[in-house]
C-alpha cells in the first residue's frame, strides 16, 4: 500500500555521521512529515541513530557519484515538496515560518536557501535545497551536485514556474572547518571524482571553481590558476564568475602577485550578487591590503562587510587587527570585545584582544583573555596554547 502523499520530506544521503546526525535531525524532526536517508556504508552508529529519530533508511552501494545517491533518496521520498540537508548542517528554526510559508507559492518550483558556512572568511552561500517533487528536477554533477541544472531545464519547458530566494539564514554548515577538512580521504575522494568528471566535461565552469580552489589547497596554484581560468572562460552564471574570480585572487594572493589578485576581487565584488554573498572578496582583499601595509584601504573593506553583515565577527577581529596596527588601541579592543560578543569561542580574538589590552597597561584583563585563549586553543587541539603560554612565561606572566 503507498502511503498518502505528505507536505514536506527530508532527503539525506550519509555515511558515517554519528557525531553530527543527531542536532541535524533535531533541528527538522517537527518541520518534515518525513525523514529518508540514503547510508552509502555507515561503519558507525549513523543507521542507530537514524532509526532512533524515526527515520526511514535506505542502503545504497557507492559509486563516487553524489547526484546518483542523492537521486535514489528522491526515489523513496512522498512528499510534495523535498528538503535537502547533509548530516554536518542544521536548520534555522527563526527562517521556518518563512519556508513553510514559500511551499504555499503555487508558481514556485524551487527555493534558494541561504547557507552559514561557520567559522570561514566565506561565510555565505545561495543553494536550491527546498524543491517540488517533480520528476524532471534531479541532481546532476558526481561532486558537489544540486538540482540548477535540471530546473533550468524545466523552466524552458514549462516557464510558468518560479524560483524564489528566502532571505536570512536557513542554514548552518559546519563542514568547513578545519577539523572537517583535514580529513584526507574526503580531499583525495573530492579530486579523484571531479578529475574524472573533467575528463568528460571540460568545459564545465562550476567544477573547474570547485577543483581550481582545491588544488590551490593542495599547494598546486598553478594547476588551480590554469583550471579558474578555464572556467572563467566558460562561465556565464553570475555566482559561478564570483567564485572563480574569488578564487583567482586568493590564489594571486598566495603567488604573491597582489595587483592580479586585486584586479580578481574587484572583479568579484562587481559580479551583480546580492552583497551578503560576496563577504569573501571583501576580507581576503582586505587581508591583502592589510598584509601590505595599507591600512586605510583595509580598514574600509572591513568596515564595508561588517555594515554588509552586522553579525560578522570575523569581519569585527579583522577591524581589531588593523586598528591596533594603527595604534588605535582602544577601538581595536571594542571591535574584539564586539566579536567575542557574536562569537564566545573565537580563540583568535581572545588572542589578540589580551595582545591589546597589554600594551594599554590592562594587565588582569590581558591575563583574563589570554587564558581564554589557551582553554579554546587546548579545546581545539591547537599548538598555539603551549606556543601562547610559553611565550606569556617568557614574559614573566
Amino acid at each position: 500500500m503507498v502511503p498518502e502523499a505528505m507536505h514536506l520530506s527530508l532527503c539525506m544521503i550519509v555515511r558515517d555521521e554519528e557525531a553530527t546526525l543527531r542536532r541535524c535531525l533535531a533541528s527538522v524532526i517537527d518541520v518534515v512529515d518525513e525523514i529518508i536517508l540514503v547510508d552509502t556504508g555507515s561503519c558507525d552508529r549513523t543507521v542507530a541513530i537514524a532509526n532512533e529519530l524515526g527515520a526511514t533508511v535506505y542502503s545504497f552501494t557507492w559509486c563516487d557519484d553524489f547526484a546518483a545517491a542523492r537521486n535514489e533518496s528522491l526515489k523513496y521520498a512522498h512528499g510534495d515538496w523535498i528538503l535537502v540537508l547533509d548530516a554536518d548542517e542544521v536548520l534555522v528554526s527563526e527562517r521556518v515560518p518563512a519556508l513553510q510559508q514559500a511551499t504555499q507559492q503555487e508558481e514556485t518550483i524551487a527555493v534558494t536557501l541561504l547557507r552559514e558556512e561557520l567559522d570561514t572568511t566565506h561565510p555565505h552561500s545561495q543553494l536550491s535545497r527546498l524543491f517540488r517533487r517533480h520528476p524532471a528536477i534531479t541532481f546532476t554533477r558526481p561532486y558537489h551536485e544540486l538540482i540548477d541544472d535540471s530546473v533550468t531545464a524545466l523552466l524552458q519547458q514549462e516557464p510558468h514556474w518560479q524560483v524564489m530566494a528566502l532571505p536570512g539564514i536557513a542554514i548552518q554548515h559546519t563542514g568547513y572547518q578545519p577539523t572537517a577538512i583535514a580529513q584526507r580521504q574526503k580531499v583525495d575522494r573530492a579530486r579523484t571524482i571531479m578529475e574524472a568528471h573533467l575528463k568528460t566535461h571540460p568545459d564545465d565552469a562550476y567544477i573547474c571553481s570547485k577543483l581550481g580552489a582545491l588544488y590551490a589547497d593542495l599547494g598546486e596554484p598553478l594547476q588551480g590558476l590554469a583550471l579558474l581560468q578555464r572556467g572563467v572562460n566558460a562561465a556565464t552564471e553570475v555566482p559561478v564568475l564570483y567564485e572563480l574570480h574569488y578564487h583567482m585572487g586568493s590564489l594571486y594572493s598566495q603567488l604573491q602577485e597582489p595587483m592580479r589578485a586585486e584586479f580578481h576581487y574587484q572583479t568579484a565584488i562587481d559580479q551583480p550578487l546580492p552583497q551578503h554573498l560576496k563577504l569573501g572578496a571583501y576580507t581576503n582583499w582586505g587581508n591583502l591590503l592589510k598584509d601590505q601595509g595599507e591600512l586605510v584601504k583595509a580598514k574600509t573593506l572591513y568596515e564595508t562587510a561588517v555594515a554588509i553583515d552586522p553579525t560578522f565577527a570575523i569581519g569585527y577581529y579583522n577591524l581589531g587587527l588593523t586598528l591596533k596596527a594603527m595604534g588605535q588601541l582602544r577601538d581595536a579592543i571594542a571591535h574584539y570585545n564586539r566579536a567575542l560578543q557574536l562569537q564566545p569561542t573565537y580563540a583568535e580574538a581572545h588572542q589578540n584582544l589580551g595582545v591589546a589590552l597589554l600594551k594599554a597597561g590592562s594587565v588582569t584583563e590581558s591575563l583574563e583573555s589570554f587564558r581564554h585563549a589557551i582553554a579554546l586553543y587546548e579545546q581545539q587541539g591547537s599548538p598555539e596554547a603551549a606556543r601562547l603560554r610559553d611565550g606569556l612565561r617568557q614574559m614573566g606572566l
